[in-house]
Protein backbone atom coordinates (compact mmCIF):
# COMPACT_ATOMS: atom_id res chain seq x y z
CA UNK A 1 0.00 0.00 0.00
CA UNK A 2 2.03 2.83 -0.99
CA UNK A 3 0.80 6.58 -0.30
CA UNK A 4 0.78 9.47 -2.98
CA UNK A 5 2.97 11.62 -2.96
CA UNK A 6 1.66 15.93 -1.84
CA UNK A 7 2.11 18.29 -3.96
CA UNK A 8 5.24 20.20 -3.76
CA UNK A 9 2.99 23.27 -2.24
CA UNK A 10 1.17 20.55 0.30
CA UNK A 11 4.91 19.59 1.83
CA UNK A 12 6.04 23.57 1.51
CA UNK A 13 2.75 23.96 3.75
CA UNK A 14 3.46 21.12 5.57
CA UNK A 15 7.03 21.87 6.48
CA UNK A 16 8.17 25.06 6.78
CA UNK A 17 4.54 26.44 7.85
CA UNK A 18 5.30 25.35 11.31
CA UNK A 19 8.96 25.65 10.91
CA UNK A 20 8.40 29.77 10.04
CA UNK A 21 6.25 29.54 13.41
CA UNK A 22 8.72 28.21 15.69
CA UNK A 23 11.00 30.27 14.60
CA UNK A 24 9.13 33.36 15.56
CA UNK A 25 8.14 31.35 19.08
CA UNK A 26 11.80 31.23 19.90
CA UNK A 27 12.82 34.52 18.81
CA UNK A 28 10.08 35.88 20.63
CA UNK A 29 10.99 33.88 23.41
CA UNK A 30 14.25 35.00 23.53
CA UNK A 31 13.71 38.29 22.80
CA UNK A 32 11.50 38.51 25.71
CA UNK A 33 14.61 36.83 28.18
CA UNK A 34 17.22 39.27 26.61
CA UNK A 35 15.38 42.26 27.65
CA UNK A 36 13.84 41.15 31.10
CA UNK A 37 16.14 38.91 32.94
CA UNK A 38 18.83 39.65 34.47
CA UNK A 39 21.92 37.75 32.76
CA UNK A 40 25.16 38.64 34.87
CA UNK A 41 26.95 35.79 33.01
CA UNK A 42 26.93 37.93 29.92
CA UNK A 43 28.40 40.98 29.00
CA UNK A 44 26.09 44.02 28.14
CA UNK A 45 27.59 44.51 25.30
CA UNK A 46 27.27 40.51 23.72
CA UNK A 47 23.85 41.03 25.17
CA UNK A 48 22.77 43.86 23.08
CA UNK A 49 24.37 42.24 20.01
CA UNK A 50 22.78 39.11 20.70
CA UNK A 51 19.12 40.94 21.24
CA UNK A 52 19.95 42.62 18.04
CA UNK A 53 20.77 39.66 16.22
CA UNK A 54 17.63 38.33 17.67
CA UNK A 55 15.70 40.92 16.56
CA UNK A 56 16.64 41.27 12.82
CA UNK A 57 16.26 37.73 12.18
CA UNK A 58 12.38 37.74 13.33
CA UNK A 59 12.07 40.32 11.28
CA UNK A 60 13.46 38.05 8.67
CA UNK A 61 11.30 35.13 9.21
CA UNK A 62 8.08 37.41 9.44
CA UNK A 63 9.08 38.89 6.20
CA UNK A 64 9.44 35.49 5.01
CA UNK A 65 5.76 33.92 6.60
CA UNK A 66 4.68 36.79 4.79
CA UNK A 67 5.56 36.24 2.01
CA UNK A 68 4.96 32.75 1.78
CA UNK A 69 1.09 33.37 3.13
CA UNK A 70 0.92 36.08 0.54
CA UNK A 71 1.74 33.08 -2.23
CA UNK A 72 -0.24 30.60 -0.81
CA UNK A 73 2.71 28.77 0.08
CA UNK A 74 3.75 28.37 -3.45
CA UNK A 75 6.91 30.30 -2.41
CA UNK A 76 10.29 27.84 -0.29
CA UNK A 77 13.04 29.12 1.38
CA UNK A 78 16.65 28.46 0.46
CA UNK A 79 17.71 26.30 3.34
CA UNK A 80 20.94 28.39 3.28
CA UNK A 81 18.70 31.32 4.65
CA UNK A 82 17.38 28.90 7.57
CA UNK A 83 20.54 27.82 8.74
CA UNK A 84 21.78 31.35 10.45
CA UNK A 85 18.34 31.40 12.20
CA UNK A 86 18.65 27.80 13.43
CA UNK A 87 22.16 28.45 14.71
CA UNK A 88 20.77 32.36 16.42
CA UNK A 89 17.96 29.87 18.25
CA UNK A 90 20.26 27.39 19.75
CA UNK A 91 22.67 30.91 20.98
CA UNK A 92 19.51 31.42 22.65
CA UNK A 93 18.92 28.07 23.77
CA UNK A 94 22.47 28.10 25.39
CA UNK A 95 21.72 31.48 27.06
CA UNK A 96 18.43 30.02 28.66
CA UNK A 97 20.18 27.14 29.93
CA UNK A 98 22.60 29.47 31.58
CA UNK A 99 19.79 31.47 33.37
CA UNK A 100 17.86 28.10 34.37
CA UNK A 101 21.15 27.20 36.07
CA UNK A 102 22.22 30.73 37.14
CA UNK A 103 18.42 31.06 38.79
CA UNK A 104 18.96 27.34 40.65
CA UNK A 105 22.02 28.97 42.02
CA UNK A 106 20.37 31.87 43.90
CA UNK A 107 17.19 30.05 44.88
Amino acid sequence: MSVPPLPESEILKTVLEPLLEDFIYWFSRSRSLLESEPLDFLEESDRAALLERVKAAEKEVRAARLLFQATEGKTGIDPNTLVPWHRLVVECWQVSAKRRQQKAQEG
